[in-house]
């Protein structure tokens, strides 16, 4: 389940360099300047520079992991309604439809990620001790670290 969706995601962030490349590819210099694009400019030209719209560059520090099944769907779940909350804020600042209707097949398919994820998570808790309420991977306490 999880090969899908990481596909997936490299092919969001192809559909979402094409759209940048669409909007980019022709700018003037005076039109650089005037959308205060210039500093990026400066640094990478009308190249793709994968940052968050603060300009922070994106990092692999961006990953969450722990290694606990529980935890890491949690947090895979979390960035899916991120995702999908930054192409509802795109939705309301953008009316072009060239941009718009990717955005929003994108946008469907963070929704379906979620809840594939979500069913992910379903089964790992299903296969719990029906007496866990704390949610956490028994696995781990099953044997002692130390003796």
């Amino acid at each position: 389940m999880d090969n899908d969706p990481g596909t997936e995601e490299l092919a969001h962030l192809e559909i979402i360099c094409a759209i940048v490349h669409q909007l980019t590819r022709n700018l003037t210099p005076e039109q650089i300047e005037k959308s205060g694009f210039d500093k990026y400019y400066v640094d990478h030209t009308l190249a793709l520079w994968p940052q968050a719209a603060s300009g922070t560059p994106w990092s692999a520090t961006t990953f969450q992991s722990k290694g606990d099944p529980i935890t890491d769907l949690h947090e895979d779940m979390a960035a899916e309604q991120k995702a999908r909350t930054t192409y509802d804020n795109i939705l309301r600042l953008v009316k072009d439809p060239e941009v718009c209707d990717p955005i929003r097949f994108l946008r469907e398919r963070e929704i379906v990620h979620y809840q594939r994820f979500g069913e992910s998570l379903r089964i790992v808790q299903d296969k719990l001790d029906n007496k866990n309420f704390y949610a956490f991977n028994p696995e781990f306490d099953r044997k002692p670290c130390c003796n």
